[in-house]
């Protein structure tokens, strides 16, 4: 603002409201700082500033400002109210228990036919959202990589695993990463090799932070998630998003492993 500092929002809808009210009254740089995280909010949990700056095209000076402008201390203040929405997206494990308990579910079949259900909903999603150039994209890179390095933490790692049993059975070379003792092992991509990512919302920050050391190696990067935008858009980036219905707030991994196995087995068919 030109001469006034707003109150802090204590939410990212209350943020964006007031951005859409008032926007008409910020200088020029920090408009663009305004119109860039009403159209992008899903970058601010996962972008330094300096990335987000550039993405915005102005300095990080400027977007320093335009947090103090609108009441936060600074950007990480502004970061750590997205980041604390971005982690309630989904309730912790015992309350989804208790729900489910609160519903009266009831026996373990009546569970595993819901499960079933969620699973045959996400792969009939699947079959209509997948987008089968990115898919095609995805397959000529991988195929042509002297090593594929593949990464997907928590949730996402037996998405990864899988792929790395099913590359290891069809002697495609890669490398599982597990972040065991937090090492990166960032110096083992090389020129001409190529990374499957899986990471889910709320996304790994690890897996995150492997994803933009290979896009300014410049290797192609396939990224399997479920939603929204984790990493900058990029000509080396072949994002497949794939649906995932759940259940009682659990959500299985039917639709993710069928694009998993069905990426392997393209690939490996390719390279013989």
């Amino acid at each position: 603002m030109k001469s006034q500092t707003l109150s802090r929002p204590e939410t990212v809808a209350d943020l964006q409201r007031v951005l859409e009210e008032t926007r008409g009254q910020f200088p020029k740089r920090l408009l663009q700082c305004a119109d860039h995280i009403l159209q992008h909010p899903e970058r601010i949990a996962l972008s330094t500033v300096a990335e987000l700056s550039r993405e915005a095209g102005v300095s990080p000076s400027a977007m320093m400002r335009f947090c103090q402008s609108i009441g936060f201390d600074g950007y990480t203040d502004m970061q750590k109210m997205f980041r604390a929405e971005m982690s309630r997206g989904l309730p912790d494990y015992q309350t989804r228990l208790r729900r489910l308990q609160d519903s009266g579910v009831g026996s373990p079949s009546a569970l595993l036919a819901e499960f079933v259900e969620a699973g045959r909903n996400s792969l009939e999603r699947l079959a209509k959202a997948i987008d089968q150039d990115v898919l095609d994209q995805s397959v000529v890179h991988l195929a042509t990589a002297q090593t594929i390095h593949l990464i997907g933490l928590r949730r996402a790692y037996p998405v990864a695993s899988y792929m790395a049993y099913a590359f290891e059975k069809m002697e495609v070379p890669a490398v599982l990463h597990e972040k065991t003792g937090e090492l990166d092992f960032y110096h083992a991509m090389r020129p001409g090799d190529a990374v499957i990512a899986v990471t889910f919302s709320p996304f790994s920050a690890e897996t995150l932070a492997f994803v933009k050391e290979a896009q300014m190696r410049r290797l192609p990067v396939v990224l399997i998630t479920d939603r929204g935008e984790p990493v900058r858009k990029a000509d080396n980036v072949y994002t497949l998003r794939v649906p995932e219905v759940d259940f009682g707030a659990f959500r299985s991994l039917s639709a993710t492993l069928t694009v998993a196995i069905g990426l392997a087995v393209a690939v490996g068919a390719r390279r013989k």
